[in-house]
């Protein structure tokens, strides 16, 4: 029997669907991480031009991003918890022995999360209630809360990465805990600036996306540049520095994780001269199959020398290292993430260069198209680079000290087999929902701008200005909506 099928049989048989289980609900949920961190931030932007410029507009803008913050961060709420349940039903052995060195990031995650809501509550209700400059300082510290909240998850993360901070006594139980050591781990840095960029520039993607979308169909006022504008903007810019922060964090693999590293290149054989092999496939016997081969670049890429010796996987035991099938997937993942994030820098110029040159927005439908494609892009390559992270350090749930299959709960597998099929009905039925509201928001939008453009007034909040009384609500209408004896107030509060 083959190597690799020799460690499937000794695995568990609750490995495999808690595994799967683990994926689904974090693939779906980090979907949605994105919005949570960066669209604070964009939408304060636009805030702030409105303010500056004296832009209804952009202030139009802003009120209408902050609705989708709430919505999303609702949504958020479900499918963050449901993956913090499955911390502890899924992986008992992780959270009971190691809970006490990195449990801190997810405690500081917590916080940030009670924090956050109370801030997007507060935002959302100042459109209507409180001064402009008043309303928009207290909506500053949303994005660092949303910052703090990815915090916690990558120092969390990290820690697996390259646990630290502990000793080990004499039955292999960690004490002598340094949380600042457990927290800021030699991974923590090149994980969270590479995340946070990251969820930057998808973010502004995803929205610059659905204005991409609306100028394809015509729509080319200046709600729709502006809409465009902003956001792409932010993203063009944060695209080539986290091509930068990219080839920081492998090279921090490169000598913090080798074996992961060589997982991600598909490197067989301790070796100098490695060449690099852009696809592909590893069979168990080392040799790779398929993909495009190129000729030393992998330790050049690695040590800028054809020199560098590059850790091959055999390096290791077969058990302490991924299997061929999981290295490939990790291969092909990050390969992904790297040709999406090379195809972003060309379009993040494109619109430079342009915007440069004739100080206005490219007017190429092509470009548009490729727009409106970079926001599901970014997602992809997101999705690719948790794959990438949590394949590549397999069989290790905390690297080099606890195997996954040593922290997986007992529970039977056909029970978690039932769970995921159950978490995937109710996935559907959640994001099915999100996608419904926010197209019935999209409608009223819509409506509510089509009825201003035609010099009809529409139903309040919409058509009146973001500061300021709304317009009062006639005597009958009110008397029907809330009852008989009820005048209306100034801003149109009963």
């Amino acid at each position: 029997m083959h190597t690799s099928l020799h460690l499937l049989a000794d695995a568990p048989a609750q490995l495999l669907p808690a595994r799967e289980l683990m994926a689904f609900t974090l693939a779906s949920h980090i979907i949605l991480v994105p919005l949570g961190v960066a669209l604070p931030l964009i939408t304060l932007v636009m805030h702030y031009i409105g303010l500056r410029r004296n832009d209804p507009t952009a202030l139009l803008l802003a009120r209408r991003w902050s609705a989708v913050m709430a919505v999303q961060f609702a949504v958020g709420v479900v499918t963050g918890t449901v993956l913090s349940f499955e911390f502890g039903l899924l992986w008992p052995g992780l959270m009971g022995r190691w809970g006490d060195v990195f449990g801190i990031g997810f405690g500081v995650e917590a916080w940030a999360f009670f924090l956050e809501a109370v801030l997007i509550a507060i935002y959302l209700y100042g459109w209507r209630r409180l001064k402009p400059r008043t309303h928009f300082l207290l909506g500053l510290p949303l994005p660092a809360a949303a910052l703090l909240g990815a915090f916690g998850i990558l120092a969390a993360n990290s820690w697996m990465n390259t646990p630290q901070g502990f000793s080990l006594d004499s039955e292999g139980n960690p004490v002598d805990v340094n949380v600042w050591k457990a927290i800021f781990t030699p991974m923590f840095g090149p994980q969270y600036w590479h995340f946070v960029v990251a969820m930057l520039l998808t973010a502004g993607y995803m929205v610059a996306g659905v204005y991409a979308v609306g100028w394809l169909r015509g729509r080319r006022d200046r709600y729709h540049r502006l809409g465009f504008a902003v956001p792409f903007t932010i993203a063009a810019v944060a695209t080539p520095v986290q091509f930068v922060l990219g080839d920081s964090i492998a090279r921090s693999v490169f000598h913090k994780q080798p074996v992961k590293f060589a997982a991600l290149e598909i490197v067989w054989e301790t070796d100098t001269r490695v060449p690099e092999y852009l696809f592909g496939r590893l069979h168990p016997d080392g040799s790779v199959s398929g993909g495009i081969k190129v000729p030393l670049l992998d330790s050049i890429l690695a040590g800028f020398s054809p020199n560098t010796k590059v850790v091959g996987l055999t390096s290791v035991p077969a058990d302490q290292r991924p299997t061929a099938t999981q290295a490939t997937i990790a291969h092909w993942a990050f390969d992904l993430m790297v040709v999406i994030g090379s195809v972003l820098v060309l379009l993040a110029l494109w619109y430079g260069l342009v915007w440069l040159r004739h100080r206005r927005l490219p007017a190429s439908k092509w470009f548009y198209r490729s727009a409106a494609c970079a926001g599901v892009a970014s997602v992809v390559a997101v999705e690719c680079g948790w794959i990438a992270t949590e394949v590549g350090r397999q069989p290790w749930i905390v690297y080099q000290n606890m195997r996954v299959a040593e922290a997986v709960t007992s529970t039977r597998s056909s029970s978690l087999w039932i769970m995921l099929g159950v978490v995937i009905v109710v996935y559907v039925f959640i994001f099915g929902s999100l996608l419904a509201v926010l197209l019935k928001m999209r409608t009223r939008w819509r409506l509510a701008d089509e009825q201003e453009a035609a010099g009809r007034r529409g139903d309040a909040p919409e058509t009146d200005s973001p500061y300021g009384p709304r317009t009062p609500v006639p005597a009958g209408d009110g008397a029907s909506a809330g009852g008989s004896g009820a005048a209306p107030s100034g801003d149109g509060r009963p």
